[in-house]
């Protein structure tokens, strides 16, 4: 029986099980063609490079994450659409963490390839929009958004690495960080005269 030809599609979701299992960076062409069966040579019928590799498991990370988010936060708003938010990203970060980690890493993407993604470009608008309920403007809500990016890709981060040896529960300091971060979005410091804009 002929073997059935390979697509782009299935030497990326090949690749990015594999970052799941092994880590982003020990995912290599040979390992990917390997797991499918094919020669090293085949591959590069499908994707370029290891680094275009890369870049189609960071595109296809960045749309199942941004489902996921979308999917908690429908119908939601204020405290209750951030705690969804935060919830949903940090579901994706354990349940695929290779995948994760190629949204986090800077990888050069094909510009086609990335122009006809929806993940990222969705991502951030479902940001501000979950957003909008804390009546930020701008500058404040780019600022905004980048503390809440680092609060939850380094608590994500951290826990994944077994950086919490302290008894208490992830768990409960998740939650509170959550309450802290809407306090916080609630009452946004405005901004200093002579600030820049």
């Amino acid at each position: 029986m002929a073997r059935a030809r390979l697509t782009a599609e299935q030497v990326t979701i090949a690749g990015a099980e594999l970052a799941d299992e092994v880590g982003l960076d020990q995912v290599t062409i040979a390992e990917v063609a390997r797991r499918l069966g094919v020669k090293d040579a085949s591959l590069y019928t499908h994707v370029r490079s290891l680094e275009d590799l890369r870049g189609r498991i960071a595109l296809l990370a960045a749309d199942e994450k941004t489902v996921q988010i979308a999917d908690a936060t429908a119908g939601r708003a204020g405290k209750d659409a951030l705690v969804a938010f935060a919830n949903a990203w940090r579901d994706y970060a354990r349940e695929h963490p290779g995948r994760y980690m190629a949204t986090q890493t800077p990888i050069q993407i094909d510009p086609e390839l990335a122009a006809k993604a929806p993940g990222p470009r969705r991502a951030v608008e479902l940001t501000y929009s979950m957003l909008r309920a804390y009546g930020l403007e701008e500058p404040d809500l780019t600022d905004a958004v980048r503390v809440l990016r680092s609060t939850f890709h380094g608590f994500v981060a951290l826990e994944a690495a077994g950086g919490f040896g302290h008894e208490r529960s992830p768990q409960d300091s998740w939650v509170r960080a959550l309450d802290a971060l809407h306090v916080l979005l609630e009452h946004w410091p405005p901004s200093r005269e002579g600030d820049p804009k």
